[in-house]
């Protein structure tokens, strides 16, 4: 239904190098109006309240590797089988290079749900949780995994093809769980426009010749705004910001972290924590 990633990719790359206005204009003008087509239905009417933690201080500390240690309970390993076991499953084509591949794209993909579905990152930078915001995170942080698998060169970008295939299935189930029964196909291509107008932005903001305040305003109208504007408002800057240096400090984590790492999915983003006031002990 949608076409490959990765014959996709190559073109994407070449449009996110053009840096004329009216070219990005485009882009984001097809992300605001399918939003307001697709995103109509809440996933839950959560109630922004002020921020619990102080922005201005996050996200500040040295880039390091996102890899999860060996020891780490939240490792996924293959399973190792051995005798007449392995026979069958070899016979099953469970070893096949697409298996193992297929299996460590659904993983990849976990961590990024790990991340998009928690309150935490809601609460963090103080977000309403409705489809429109979650959609917007899922992409955001699948940008950050597919950005990375291409630094790999082509064997990342055929993993990058099986990340893309089980996001598109997952959205379908989240769009049909938001009460879209009619038209699936028709929000399906207005959500497949937003994902690939997203990335293409995303990889824009983050060129050298990129202006300082271009990640921040695309971060602010793919994920905050709601009435079209282009940036940010004073109220909403710190909170914008914030997020900018969460995106950019992934992009150095993800660098940091190695190949085995990223294609087996044994990684997890930063972790998102609002740390509880501590009460004074009474006297």
């Amino acid at each position: 239904m949608l076409p490959r990633l990765s014959r996709a990719l190559p073109q994407l790359s070449r449009l996110g190098s053009q840096r004329r206005l009216n070219h990005r204009n485009d882009f984001y003008a097809i992300s605001r109006q399918s939003y307001a087509k697709a995103a109509v239905a809440p996933v839950m009417a959560d109630t922004p309240s002020e921020p619990a933690v102080n922005l201005d201080k996050l996200f500040w500390s040295k880039p390091c590797s996102l890899a999860l240690p060996p020891e780490s309970p939240l490792r996924i390993e293959e399973p190792q089988y051995g005798g007449i076991k392995r026979v069958l499953f070899t016979l099953m084509l469970f070893y096949t290079k697409q298996s193992k591949s297929i299996r460590g794209a659904n993983v990849v993909y976990k961590r990024v749900l790990s991340q998009v579905d928690k309150p935490a990152i809601y609460e963090v930078f103080n977000l309403e949780r409705t489809f429109k915001t979650n959609y917007a995170l899922l992409v955001l942080h699948m940008w950050l995994c597919l950005r990375r698998l291409r630094q790999e060169g082509k064997e990342g970008v055929e993993l990058g093809q099986y990340v893309y295939e089980t996001y598109n299935h997952d959205v379908e189930l989240r769009v049909s769980k938001a009460g879209v029964n009619l038209l699936l196909s028709k929000w399906m291509k207005d959500l497949e426009r937003i994902f690939y107008g997203n990335i293409v932005a995303y990889d824009a903001a983050l060129l050298p010749e990129a202006r300082q305040d271009e990640l921040p305003n695309v971060i602010w109208r793919n994920v905050f705004s709601d009435d079209g504007s282009s940036k940010p408002d004073e109220a909403a800057s710190r909170t914008v910001q914030a997020m900018a240096r969460y995106v950019r400090r992934e992009v150095s984590c993800l660098s940091l972290t190695d190949k085995e790492a990223m294609f087996s999915g044994n990684f997890m983003f930063t972790p998102l924590k609002i740390k509880e006031p501590k009460l004074e002990e009474s006297r």
